[in-house]
């Protein structure tokens, strides 16, 4: 019989290529998605599941927070693009993890690893409490952001250190970051990036840019009052600033 499995995730794409996996394995069958927190966990207070697959670091609620809350936790495998979390610790019991962008083989891992703790016996693990502590120690250690990114092209993930990036951008519905005058795709929106990054390092100056202040040189502004970036990199890249984004912008870098 397949597992059962329910999806969370803030990153629609993630969801999207996440259950794209899941459906190829023949093992799983998919109940239900969400980008929502709170919508997530007023399902899974109503519905059984056999193996929830959940982002660890989202706004408003944490995969800790939600877990929390939940009095008999289904199998969980925690999903998330950086390794800062300490990950390895997380393996216990029922509790695997995926690091994005997720491989094929690392979803079969997690769901061997399910099939071997249903068919065992049930340990007795306060679930609650555990939750609680991780959630309180992930509270207490933000704002802890990442120090590099993940790019796939086909079977290669490379990982990019962030301060190398000058900036982020996207188009055609993808999400590309700028190191070193390389081109790199990432799985991850404008906004969830935004969000998940060092807000004294990166600054919003379009809705489909997102720019490493560090790598500035300097602010122009023409005479039909747009206002443009150029930066400090080989190629003195030049962006432009959205008319509605040129105050917080020019705030972020002290003018």
């Amino acid at each position: 019989m397949n597992l059962r499995a329910y999806i969370v995730d803030d990153e629609p794409l993630a969801i999207e290529r996440l259950a794209g996996l899941l459906e190829r394995t023949g093992r799983v069958t998919i109940l239900g998605s969400s980008i929502s927190p709170s919508k997530a966990l007023r399902f899974l207070q109503s519905q059984s599941v056999d193996i929830l697959f959940l982002d660890i670091s989202m706004p408003g609620m944490t995969g800790f927070d939600l877990l929390a809350k939940l009095p008999s936790p289904p199998n969980v495998v925690f999903t998330t693009a950086y390794d800062q979390y300490a990950l390895k610790a997380f393996e216990v019991n029922s509790i695997d993890y995926l690091l994005k962008p997720v491989e094929a083989s690392h979803v079969d891992r997690a769901l061997n690893k399910v099939d071997r703790l249903r068919a065992a016996t049930p340990p007795t693990i306060h679930f609650e409490k555990m939750f609680k502590d991780l959630a309180a120690s992930l509270r207490r250690g933000a704002p802890d952001y990442p120090e590099r990114i993940a790019s796939r092209s086909g079977d290669r993930v490379c990982f990019i250190d962030l301060v190398r990036v000058t900036h982020f951008y996207a188009e055609d519905k993808l999400t590309y970051a700028v190191a070193d005058g390389r081109i790199y795709c990432v799985d991850h929106t404008i906004t969830a990036l935004e969000q998940r990054l060092d807000p004294k390092r990166f600054v919003r100056i379009h809705r489909a840019t997102l720019l490493n202040s560090a790598w500035v040189q300097e602010v122009v502004s023409t005479f039909g009052g747009t206002v443009v970036v150029r930066l400090k990199d080989a190629q003195r890249t030049q962006l432009a600033i959205a008319r509605n984004r040129i105050s917080d912008v020019k705030k972020h870098l002290g003018l």
